[in-house]
């Protein structure tokens, strides 16, 4: 794989990681992503906002596997459960 190849490959993973941002942006300020990254990766917050912009730890390029992308959707179905659990309660 020559140079452009990889630039390629490198900026076709981050407009893919982008569209994850770009699909919670209706909730983006709502939720607090360290407490998610914490209590349901047990991570870091800054291990979240790395993959949510499609970066490693170390610069380069990065991002949800398709384990973490679940694993991401049943904290978001987790959570909606729960607010609705506590909607019903009032």
């Amino acid at each position: 794989m020559n140079r452009m190849d990889t630039k390629i490959q490198a900026y076709n993973k981050l407009a893919k990681d982008s569209k994850v941002r770009q699909k919670l942006h209706d909730i983006d300020l709502n939720i607090s992503w360290g407490r998610l990254s914490r209590d349901y990766f047990d991570k870091s917050a800054s291990w979240f906002y790395n993959k949510l912009n499609g970066i490693d730890g170390n610069g380069g390029e990065g991002g949800f596997t398709p384990d973490e992308l679940q694993q991401l959707k049943g904290a978001l179905c987790d959570l909606s459960e729960r607010i609705r659990r506590a909607a019903d309660n009032l």
